[in-house]
């Protein structure tokens, strides 16, 4: 027989989580499960409306049996589940920017407040932009900072671009091009086409590649050198880093991207006739 000590190895210890606990996290489990079903197909809805709206106007009858369809599955995965901000956002988006019969921009604005203050990074996003633009009789700079913040703290990428762009102009912070530099990169990992062209036209013009980024370069750089490549590739090429930005931004479907790869090639080819 085997001893007691190697078999309690083997044996799982029982729950601690009483009948009436696990009851409460299935049903919450069940509730989410419904809430994401139900957000499934008020998306799908609002994607196909989004997908011809440019070719109709905004209030073309033919849309409001998709876009009352997407409202009510949006109401239907609130009332499913009340805590879920995806819900939130997107039931506020149609009633902000959409013709939806029943739309209201009050009852859009709170949602987007409450969705961002339950700490979604789009709603808090989201937010952000129309604290920044749309509201001209508040000064409400630092609090649109505040909430792009939250979101870069979540790395979405049209926070991090836009947080880049505050920095590199100043814009209601001190001017700090490492930084824009830093966001603008990490918002073109995520595929942010803009992000990619300001990153890579940064490193072309010889701004010089903060150590927050070198560091991270490094560590990929010692990762492939134990995967047999040469210690060479440890270093940071500013061209290099440059052309895969644009490659990022040009698998995008972004025009700039395919141009800048192209002034690239072109240069090269210049300089290697030159060279001859």
């Amino acid at each position: 027989m085997l001893p007691r000590a190697l078999l309690a190895r083997f044996i799982q210890k029982s729950s601690t989580v009483s009948p009436f606990q696990f009851n409460q996290q299935r049903a919450l489990h069940s509730r989410n499960k419904k809430a994401l079903e139900f957000i499934a197909k008020g998306w799908n809805a609002l994607k196909e409306v989004d997908r011809v709206i440019d070719y109709c106007e905004l209030n073309d009858k033919r849309l409001i049996p998709l876009l009352r369809t997407a409202k009510e599955n949006f109401e239907l995965a609130l009332e499913a589940d009340n805590t879920n901000t995806h819900a939130r956002y997107w039931l506020s988006r149609l009633h902000m920017k959409y013709h939806v019969p029943g739309a209201n921009k009050a009852v859009g604005a709170a949602l987007l407040v409450e969705a961002a203050e339950m700490g979604d990074p789009d709603a808090q996003y989201a937010l952000g932009c129309h604290l920044r633009v749309e509201n001209d009789y508040v000064h409400s700079d630092q609090q649109a900072f505040n909430y792009l913040e939250k979101a870069v703290d979540q790395l979405h990428p049209g926070a991090l671009y836009l947080l880049g762009a505050v920095y590199l102009t100043g814009d209601c912070v001190k001017k700090d091009i490492a930084s824009a530099l830093w966001c603008f990169h990490r918002a073109s990992e995520k595929g942010h086409a803009g992000a990619a062209i300001a990153c890579g036209s940064l490193l072309l013009k010889g701004v010089e590649v903060p150590e927050s980024l070198t560091k991270f370069s490094k560590k990929r750089g010692a990762a492939a050198h134990r995967r047999g490549k040469s210690k060479g590739s440890v270093a940071i090429d500013p061209v290099e880093m440059a052309r895969e930005k644009f490659e990022i931004a040009a698998k995008a479907g972004c025009e700039l991207g395919f141009k800048w790869l192209a002034r690239l090639e072109e240069e090269e080819r210049r300089v290697l006739t030159e060279g001859h």
